[in-house]
């Protein structure tokens, strides 16, 4: 990956800074679950053994998902990686996974395509993406925000595509609608940022995707917000929603009850939970986002589809 000189000082400053501060940050998030690193998850999904005549999914971790969505095999936001941060040095610098990706590299079927929902570190994990590359060179097609296929673009794949907000596509059968959400989008301080209010800077998106009459929204990562509020017509049938680091950065993360109430508000049929349980993110134990999402199910409209990593829910 090309990086001109300020950001290599840069990056190079802030793998300095967060050696320096490992002690601070251990007070900020949540601490691991382990000392000896990331565990297992409590799940091992069977992706071989999935039907293409069925929507299928299974929580990888973090805000990664395997879909096969009607025999169109695709990923979101995958991250492989056991640290999510900056990339320098040939590795990442920053915070260590809790649990283990549910899949490696190699027990995930090729993708048709990945769905990218912004450039963020923990959402655009360049060495897991390299990775996926490297395996199917040429071979997969990629869809992302408005303004950020560059960080992966000097890649081998077989397309890269940005869409923006209220704009549709087609891939591989699967019908690709952006939505706009409550989030920011810069992948480094310095960058241009849409919701600074600059047009041209980084964006974000939530997805509608569509095939067979059926709908699943994967909305990235959002705070609480009113902007879905007019898709409640629109017969989705599996919400997924980040439900984690709402502690202490509410402005830019929902809450469970919160990312709740948003599915109800779209009439939604099933609640997929993710952003949570991998990554050190915010100061909220680790049970406290799936265990407040459980207390709260009740009063809302949609059935919660899995509570674990690694967990499968078949439409």
């Amino acid at each position: 990956m090309k990086i001109n000189r300020r950001k290599f000082i840069t990056l190079g400053l802030l793998g300095g800074a967060f050696a320096l501060l490992k002690g601070f940050g251990n007070n900020l998030f949540a601490k691991n679950l382990s000392a000896d690193g990331p565990t297992q998850p409590p799940i091992k999904p069977s992706p071989m053994n999935w039907n293409d005549e069925e929507v299928s999914l299974c929580w990888i971790g973090h805000s990664s998902f395997l879909i096969n969505f009607y025999g169109t095999i695709l990923l979101t936001d995958p991250v492989l990686s056991n640290r999510i941060g900056v990339y320098f040095l040939g590795t990442n610098w920053g915070p260590q996974r809790f649990v283990k990706p549910a899949l490696t590299i190699d027990e995930i079927p090729k993708p048709d395509f990945i769905l990218l929902s912004h450039a963020h570190l923990d959402h655009m994990d360049y060495p897991t993406l390299k990775a996926f590359a490297q395996k199917y060179p040429a071979k997969i097609d990629v869809m992302t925000s408005f303004a950020t296929k560059d960080v992966i673009e000097d890649l081998n794949w077989k397309s890269v595509n940005e869409i923006d907000w209220d704009k549709s596509t087609e891939l591989h059968g699967v019908k690709i609608e952006a939505v706009k959400v409550k989030h920011f989008g810069w992948r480094y301080p310095w960058e241009k940022d849409r919701s600074k209010g600059n047009p041209n800077g980084r964006s974000y998106n939530s997805y509608i995707l569509e095939k067979n009459g059926k709908k699943i929204l994967f909305a990235g990562d959002t705070a609480f917000t009113e902007l879905y509020k007019p898709y409640n017509n629109d017969g989705i049938d599996i919400a997924m929603m980040p439900i984690g680091a709402y502690n202490p950065w509410r402005y830019t993360h929902c809450t469970p009850e919160e990312a709740l109430k948003m599915a109800h508000d779209m009439n939604s049929k099933y609640f997929i939970p993710m952003h949570t349980r991998t990554f050190p993110q915010g100061r909220e134990p680790y049970e406290e986002a799936i265990d407040w999402m459980k207390n709260s199910a009740e009063k809302y409209k949609p059935q919660i589809g899995l509570t674990e990593i690694g967990e499968t829910f078949v439409l």
